[in-house]
């Protein structure tokens, strides 16, 4: 990717705006080049013959006396704008280290809508967002039912990830929330993070839902969406039956600054499915996701179809492994006005066999 592409209607800043005013010099110099130009005319030599002058200041040699000083001239305001330090919103590769994705199996995922099924289209599309992470990424996956377990641990091995999301299997209920807590707990082993902590026994003794898990261990509330460091990928095709609720688990995310990206699969408006003689209910509750995703900072997405659901995790790719900081690029002037320099001066010795 090319820096032009980079810096393409992003806003640009100045750690040192005051040294803009070096450039009032430009035309200062600009003027005085004419000068000098001006005076060489007034000594130079008197030709034999009026011909040889106007071949000599022809129009190709006359670009190429005025050339290298143009580039002079540019690489000098290159450099002057390098003084101020400019800065720009540029987008560089994340120092995203952990990604957590928990993934619904509630019995629900068997259905047919989306081919081959929603848990088979899952399980591929999630074995294709991981083979496509950089390998320095860490990846934990967090399955859930009625209740929510960790089948593996963060580890760049790609071999175990894969196995863990090829071994789901089915369970009744949905507890989204406590997919949320468990994937917090994995992301701060040592936090004393707990489903428990968000009980309603805990309710009832007073301890608010920002507290969780304070008890063993301090922690200041950061804003949402800035720990950068790592981030949860929730998908589900239901809504809550049993559980933590997914607003307090989203509330504890937030206060930690993780990000709880949401991705809906499924029917929206309702239906019921049947499978092995019995039958349920479900409903995608999209306004749940929407509110858990803005909460944390993050974004919520639907998949209506397999091919859906792969653009998602393409999409949350790249969203996770890049990211747009605003960055001194001082040092980029600076070789701009470097490179210009020295093709003025490789210039004027090819043509002239002088320095400008």
């Amino acid at each position: 990717m090319d820096f032009s592409t980079l810096l393409r209607g992003l806003p640009m800043g100045f750690l040192w705006p005051q040294l803009l005013w070096l450039l009032a010099a430009v035309p200062v110099l600009v003027l005085l080049y004419v000068w000098l130009l001006r005076r060489k005319k007034k000594l130079a030599v008197r030709y034999a013959s009026l011909s040889i002058v106007r071949e000599a200041m022809g129009p190709g040699q006359s670009i190429r006396r005025h050339l290298p000083p143009l580039l002079f001239l540019l690489a000098l305001v290159a450099m002057m704008i390098a003084a101020a330090r400019p800065l720009a919103v540029v987008t560089l590769p994340s120092n995203q280290q952990t990604i957590i994705l928990a993934m619904d199996v509630s019995g629900s995922m068997r259905a047919e809508d989306v081919k081959p099924n929603r848990l088979m289209a899952a399980q591929e599309a999630a074995k294709g967002f991981i083979k496509d992470l950089p390998r320095n990424v860490k990846v934990g996956v967090v399955a859930f039912a009625g209740s929510a377990n960790v089948a593996q641990l963060p580890t760049t091995n790609r071999d175990d990830l894969t196995a863990a999301i090829d071994s789901f299997h089915l369970q009744r209920a949905t507890a989204t929330g406590n997919a949320i807590v468990v994937s917090l707990a994995t992301l701060f082993p040592d936090a004393g993070i707990e489903v428990t902590d968000f009980s309603p026994a805990s309710r009832r003794q007073g301890i608010p839902i920002e507290q969780a898990g304070r008890q063993k261990k301090e922690f200041t509330p950061v804003p949402p969406g800035s720990y950068s460091s790592a981030a949860i990928i929730m998908l589900t095709d239901g809504q809550r039956t049993t559980g933590v609720d997914p607003m307090d688990a989203a509330k504890a995310a937030a206060d930690r600054g993780v990000r709880v990206y949401t991705v809906g699969i499924g029917t929206v408006d309702g239906e019921t499915i049947g499978f092995e003689g019995w039958s349920m209910r479900v409903r995608l509750d999209e306004e749940t996701l929407k509110a858990v995703a803005k909460q944390t900072a993050a974004e919520y997405f639907y998949a209506g179809t397999a091919t859906d659901l792969k653009k998602v995790y393409d999409t949350l790719s790249s969203r996770l492994t890049v990211e747009k900081k605003e960055t001194e690029i001082s040092a980029l002037f600076a070789l701009g006005a470097a490179l210009l320099a020295l093709l003025s001066a490789a210039l004027s010795l090819l043509w002239f066999n002088r320095l400008l």
